[in-house]
Parts: C-alpha cells; structure tokens; sequence
C-alpha cells in the first residue's frame, strides 16, 4: 500500500509514472513507419525487420512477470528509478546501432528494462487514490498506455523524415530524464513486505516457452514451417517447458505465479481477453506504415499522419469511458469496443491499392475509438475483484498475457502476410502468359512479356498486387478475432474497485 508521503505527492508521482508509461509504450511502435528506413540501413528483409518490433515485446514479456517480485525484494522507487535509467541508456543505443544484430540486442535489453514501467506503475496508480476515483484516474493512465502506440507512428514519420530513424530512439533522453527525476524527488523508498522465495525453475521454464514459441513464429516463413528440423526443435522445446512451467506452478509451495490468481473469474476471463486486444492493437499498427510505404508510395511522414485519425479516436474514448465507468455495465462498454473494432476491420479488409488516405482515416479512427473503449474497462474489471496485496503480481501477468498477444500477433500476421503474398503471387503469375490474347491486350505500355524489362516490370506490379491481397486477408482474420472474442463477455462480472475479495482471496498460499 503507498505511504502517506505518497498519497500527499500523488499528483507529481502520477505524471511521474505517466511520463514514464508514455516512454514504454511509445516505443512499441514508433519505429513501425522507419521499419523500411531501417531495413535499407542495415540490409535485412522485411521478414527479418520485424524482429525489431518483436524482439522489444518479447522480452518486456518474459521480463513482465517479474516485477511484483522485484518490488517487494528492492522497492518500488529503486525499481521503478533503475528501470527508468536501464531503458533509457538502451533507448541511446538503439539509436546508434549500426547492424541489424545490434538493434535487436539493444531492443531486447529495452524490454528487459521496460517490463516493470507498466505494471508497476499501473500497481501505484491503484493505491495512490482512493476507490471512488479509480475510475478516473485509470482513464488517464490508461490514455498514456494507448496514446503512445496509436500517436507513435505519426512521431516516428516525422522524426524520420526530418531527422533520421535514429531519432526515434534519442526522444525517450528527455522523457527519461523528466520520469527518474519526479520519482526520485517525490516517491518515498520503504519497501513493502518481503517476497516470497523465488520460483527459479518456473521462471526458466516460461522463459524457454515464450522464446522457443516466438522464435518458431518468427523463423517459420523462411524456413518452410515444419519442413524444417530448426521449427520442429523450437516447437518442441517450446512444448516441454510450457509443461514443466504448468507443473511447477501446480505442485511448488512458492510457484512462480501465485495460484490464488487463477481462482479469480474476472482476472483470468480479462487476462485472456488481453492476450486478443494484443494482437488487434499492435498487429494493425505493424501492417499498415509498410503497406503504405512499400505498396502506396507514401512517405514516412504522410504514413504516420494518415494513422493520426487513430489517436484522436483513442482520446474521444477515453474521455468518454472514464465518465461512462460505475454508471454504465462494463460488459456492454466492452461489447461496444469489439464491434467498432470489427467494423473497422472490416473496412480494412475492403482497402485496394487505388483507394486514397480517406479509408485508412476513417477506418483507423473507428479502429482506435473501439480500442478506447475496450482498454481502459478490461484493466479496470481485470483488477476490480483482485485483493490489493495480489494486484502488483497480477499486473505482471496481466501485462505479460497482454504483450505476448502483441509479439506473437505480429509475428503470426506478418507470417500469414508473407506465405499469403508468395500463394497469390503464384496464382496470378500463373493465368499471365504471351499466349493469351487479352492479357496482351490489357497490359500497359511497358509491360510487354515478350521483353526482358517488360516481364521484370510486370512481375514487379504482379508482386505489388499479391502482397496487397496478403495484407487484405490479414484484416479480415483480425475481423474474424474481434467478433470471436465476444463470447467471453458472458464470464464476466461486474463489480465495484475496492469491493471486498471473497475467502478464498483472502486465502494466502
């Protein structure tokens, strides 16, 4: 529970913590539109340069579980100042990368520090005001969480455009600087209760799964999924730690997550549900900058602005959500995110490559009112039956199911995308030969097969095509997700934060 020092300085250590929350998630996708910048730089392949993305979020999720533990065993203060300063320096290294390898390694030591920011500070949130104002202050919260995804490409563009890509990095310098020096003046240091003795094999164990299986999804498109033995090892391995991790957390005295959390209906039903919002809020942010760079002739700069629409959806949300909390049933609040979600995915997967910025702008507006709406109500019910002593270890999974929704969607769609552009490429390469007198017809100047520059040019277009049915066909599977994902409506309950835990919460292990 915070202190009565914290409680008087609430409001610098909120705008402390937001500070730093802004940092986190900014960096998730702010360098989604200088992904083809970045590729050109240190010569990778579009499948490669996404590791990029997934290498940050994998690690912040592997690393996630451990900041409830953390906190008891240092503080709070310490961790939140050593993660604000690790993140920081790595955010400088980034920047100055000069191969693919680097980036990657200094992306993963982002992550590692990152983890803790956001449930950390969403654990300090909950205690630093009383019940009645949660809701308020969780919308606030909840818009810096959101608001740095959804404005990230639109700074990122920017900042590439003018500067370079490296500047995407250098901009958390001052973020941080601003974050570690309000904790540091405001935030007491006393520590919390001592922590129970910690779970080294579980943590190990799920440490091994969440690598193998993102490693699996990352390499599968170039080395033909199962034809290869690579793929079938990393499945496997991915396969026997899952099980050891399972059977560790079942039978340990002191397992690594606490059991009592799985007891919780709405903890749990929330936490599967994040693992989906995951995949629809970062994966349509990975696909669309390169869509429109590679495919759309856009500039990093025009990209980000036409995902601008995106942000301003998210903020009308927020400043709605946070007034409709405790008066409107948080179900329906929920069922109306998903289906304007799903309408606007569904306007995306109508997007043709003759179509102006207007589609995008719109559908991406409706995209980010109905992730608005979902966002801050599924954080708020995930926590509202949890007794405080549980909500930092609850963060941690939480936050951990939530990103690894996020890597594992991005590696997934983009999989999807590439296996999907080399079918469709195939198919429509196929039905295009010299023999057929209305291809010949319809073909541009420029395009004759019959010539070497023609046929390259040709195929070129052929390849632009396919990959635009690829993206198509990823929308509609992310449409398909957000009607999927209602059901679970039905296992939630509404309740009250600060409502008193049944028994078995108060129940210790």
């Amino acid at each position: 529970m915070a202190s009565r020092a914290d409680i008087a300085n609430r409001v610098p250590i909120t705008l402390s913590l937001i500070l730093a929350t802004v940092m986190n998630s900014l960096d998730t996708t702010i360098v989604n539109v200088a992904l083809p910048h970045i590729q050109g730089s240190v010569s990778a392949s579009q499948d490669q340069i996404t590791w990029v993305l997934t290498s940050y979020l994998i690690a912040t999720a592997i690393m996630t579980p451990l900041s409830g533990w953390l906190s008891m065993r240092i503080g709070r203060k310490r961790l939140f100042m050593i993660s604000v300063a690790g993140f920081t320096l790595a955010s400088m290294a980034c920047g100055v990368a000069t191969s693919l390898g680097e980036i990657v390694a200094f992306r993963l030591v982002q992550g590692l520090f990152g983890a803790s920011l956001v449930p950390l500070s969403q654990a300090v949130v909950l205690d630093l005001f009383p019940p009645q104002q949660v809701g308020q202050v969780m919308a606030l919260w909840g818009a810096a969480t959101i608001l740095g995804p959804v404005l990230g490409p639109t700074l990122g563009g920017w900042l590439t455009d003018n500067l370079t890509w490296r500047w995407c990095f250098y901009i958390n310098l001052p973020v941080g600087i601003l974050a570690f020096t309000g904790m540091s003046i405001f935030m007491s240091g006393e520590r919390t209760d001592s922590p129970r003795p910690f779970d080294f094999i579980g943590f190990g164990a799920l440490t091994v799964a969440v690598s193998s299986f993102q490693l699996m999804v990352d390499r599968g498109p170039t080395q033909d999924w199962f034809s290869s033995g690579e793929i079938w090892a990393e499945a496997v391995i991915a396969l026997i730690a899952f099980w050891v991790f399972m059977v560790q957390t079942l039978t340990a005295r002191h397992p690594f997550f606490n059991r009592l959390l799985a007891r919780d209906r709405n903890f749990v039903t929330c936490t599967v549900f994040g693992f989906f919002v995951g995949v629809l809020l970062f994966a349509t942010m990975a696909l669309l900058p390169p869509m429109m760079q590679n495919l759309m002739g856009y500039t990093a700069f025009a990209s980000g602005l036409a995902n601008m629409p995106r942000g301003i959806g998210s903020m009308i949300s927020m400043l709605l959500v946070g007034r409709l909390i405790g008066k409107v049933d948080t179900r329906l609040i929920l069922a109306v995110g998903l289906t304007i979600g799903a309408i606007a995915m569904g306007m995306m997967a109508g997007f043709n490559l003759q179509m102006t910025a207007g589609p995008i702008m719109l559908s991406g507006f409706l995209s980010g009112l109905g992730l608005g709406l979902i966002f801050v109500p599924l954080s708020t019910l995930a926590f509202a039956t949890l007794p405080a002593q549980m909500r930092p270890e609850g963060a941690g999974m939480y936050n951990l199911v939530r990103n690894l929704g996020s890597s594992v969607g991005i590696s997934i769609m983009q999989a999807l995308w590439t296996d999907n552009t080399s079918v469709v490429h195939s198919t429509l390469a196929a039905r295009i030969t010299p023999a057929n007198p209305v291809i010949g017809a319809v073909l541009p100047r420029g395009m004759d097969l019959t010539t070497t520059l023609g046929a390259s040019a040709l195929n070129g277009e052929i390849t632009r095509q396919a990959a635009m049915v690829a993206y198509v066909d990823d929308f509609k599977v992310m449409m398909i997700i957000s009607v999927a994902v209602m059901p679970l409506l039905i296992f939630m309950r509404t309740a009250k934060m600060g409502e008193r835990p049944s028994p078995e919460h108060m129940a210790m292990d």
